[in-house]
């Protein structure tokens, strides 16, 4: 093995050739790869190296030796310390071309695509104060309330009063939730401790500056209620809807599953060009509005709607790109799994008195060829899937319909570029690629896996719970052999394995792992149990069946393979640094 060329505490010139997905610089020391965070591509800086690793290493930036031509003064005062934007430093059309960039080379290295070439991103108007949601961790510092985003790397609080890529809405609300803490001494929540009230605060703007405050708390009981909703009510005079989440779990998941409304409304309305959408606390609807009308309207240009057309629209959510579609097509039926989503888009349809959108509740691969032998025929398919993509079969499913075209919109360059080669094969060549920036001044950051380390993941786990399984298969073979048990040695052969689901056990085991203090009600009993315990509980269940049940037709050994296999992988990702990229 080359020996590497870097040593942690030293200071070395390196070239900087790209930025990684967190928005640092990516260079290189002698062929080995360096990241830096602040650095921009193109430029030669003198870096500290802070931690050296197998594959890679960290270093601290201390001087830009050859600055780039897109380098610019960050305009937050607190940028540097503050880990809710990291591309402040970069001139905004630099931005948008490093992010055009992005979108290519994933076009090329995944979806090998030479000849196809990401248009330049359609960036925003004004690039700050775009936010319509704003969701900010609470604490307490040198005896006062603060509230903002968390330091880089860190879950300590650098409290914000002013963020520039919010709405001045949510500042002023955030503000006033500072004040009223304040004032009336309301215990602040301790993660460590686990003890106090206030965790969290999330502000929502709609339509005409109207607001959503919610007030997420680590107990059911809000105290003094009454004197935070005349406060605040005196302090947000453009406050419409006053709501208390309840998080009482220990982990980092921002909101709990209970919603409560102390003053106002359960809804506000949110905007999309002409139409309304209604919008609860724990409703998901796009941050940037501004950007949103441009994608959608971007979407339905190219549907190449003439008002002839039917149109299918999977993965449709609440309906938003429905309603978009549906302005110009014949009819249009909505697909989605999640039924309150369904629910929430008949609504919206209603409302907008929208009368040729359909909503189905189901799986795209279930619904689209049931549509097909109802004698649907989509002439224009539209697909928004999660940051995991479609699965090869939805992607057949597309094709089978034939239709004339389809737009896929894509929240993750990589999963789209690998969906395009797949479409490619199945009759379908993309003709072009247009990035849309939703998110000025940040990188997009994966928070847990993105979908390559997902995927690596799962395959290894399900490759593991199939050597277990076999392994054990063989072994059992023999000894049925050995002691003449021929009835057995054929039954172990004959009966058909039934949810062989290893990779999906290798799944709650990272789970489990990743969240071990996440709690999770079981249905019998109804015990509410950390996520770690349950993991441990299954595993062992796994064990003692397989080995009080041999050559039976559920392959224990399998989900214990799973879950052998995705602990092994987890624990050499956190050895070598590498859980999260």
């Amino acid at each position: 093995m080359a020996k590497i060329p870097v040593e942690a505490g030293k200071e070395y010139e390196i070239k900087i050739g790209s930025l990684g997905s967190s928005g640092e610089g990516v260079g290189r020391y002698n062929g080995f790869t360096v990241f830096v965070p602040g650095a921009l591509p193109q430029e030669k800086v003198k870096v500290r190296i802070l931690e050296v690793k197998k594959t890679y290493a960290a270093g601290k930036l201390l001087k830009v030796i050859e600055a780039s031509e897109d380098r610019v003064k960050p305009e937050c005062p607190i940028y540097e310390a503050c880990g809710g934007c990291q591309l402040q430093h970069i001139s905004y059309e630099g931005q948008l071309k490093l992010k055009q960039q992005q979108v290519q080379d994933a076009l090329e290295r995944i979806g090998h695509q030479k000849n196809l070439k990401a248009l330049p991103t359609l960036g925003a108007e004004n690039p700050w104060n775009y936010r319509n949601k704003v969701a900010f961790p609470v604490g307490r510092e040198k005896g006062k309330t603060i509230i903002g985003c968390f330091a880089k790397g860190t879950h300590r609080i650098i409290d914000a009063s002013h963020c520039l890529i919010q709405e001045q809405v949510n500042n002023d609300a955030i503000t006033a939730v500072r004040e009223v803490i304040e004032k009336l001494g309301i215990p602040v929540y301790d993660e460590d401790r686990h003890t106090g009230v206030m965790r969290h605060v999330v502000a929502r703007t709609g339509i005409k500056g109207k607001l959503m405050v919610v007030l997420v708390t680590a107990t059911p009981k809000l105290s003094k209620e009454k004197e935070i909703i005349k406060m605040l009510r005196n302090r947000l005079p453009n406050m419409v809807s006053l709501q208390q989440n309840i998080q009482t779990y220990r982990n980092n998941v921002i909101l709990g599953r209970e919603t409560k409304v102390l003053w106002g409304s359960p809804t506000i309305k949110a905007g999309l060009d002409k139409f309304a959408f209604n919008v609860s606390a724990r409703s998901f609807f796009q941050v940037n509005t501004r950007q949103a009308e441009r994608l959608y309207a971007k979407a339905l240009e190219y549907a190449q709607l003439t008002g002839q057309e039917t149109v299918i629209d999977a993965y449709c959510g609440t309906g938003t790109i429905s309603l978009y579609l549906a302005q110009r097509a014949r009819n249009v039926y909505g697909v989605e799994i999640v039924s309150p989503a369904i629910r929430d888009a008949q609504k919206n349809a209603r409302e907008n008195n929208i009368r040729n959108a359909e909503f189905i509740v189901g799986d795209c691969t279930k619904v689209m060829p049931r549509l097909y032998q109802q004698g649907i025929r989509a002439d224009v398919v539209v697909v928004d899937p999660p940051r995991a993509g479609c699965t090869e079969q939805v992607l057949k499913t597309f094709a089978n319909m034939k239709p004339k075209r389809i737009v896929y919109v894509s929240c993750n360059p990589a999963t789209l570029a690998r969906d395009i080669e797949i479409l490619e094969k199945l009759g379908y060549k993309a003709e072009k690629i247009q990035p849309v920036d939703m998110f000025a001044q940040t990188s997009h950051v994966e928070r847990v896996w993105g979908s390559k380390k997902f995927l690596v993941y799962y395959f290894v786990t399900g490759i593991g719970a199939a050597l277990l399984h076999n392994g054990v298969t063989y072994l059992e073979a023999l000894h049925y052999a050995s002691v003449g048990d021929q009835l057995s040695f054929n039954m172990l052969h004959m009966i058909p394995t039934v949810g062989a689901s290893g990779a999906i056990y290798g799944l709650l085991l990272a789970y489990g792992m990743l969240f071990p203090n996440d709690r999770i009600m079981l249905l019998i009993p109804p015990i509410p149990l950390k996520a770690k315990y349950f993991v441990i509980i299954f595993g062992v269940l796994e064990l003692l069946l397989g080995l009080s049940n041999p050559g039976g037709s559920i392959a224990h050994f399998a989900h214990l393979g799973g879950m052998l296999f995705g602990l092994v992988l987890i624990l050499y990702w956190k050895k070598n640094n590498r859980m999260y990229y």
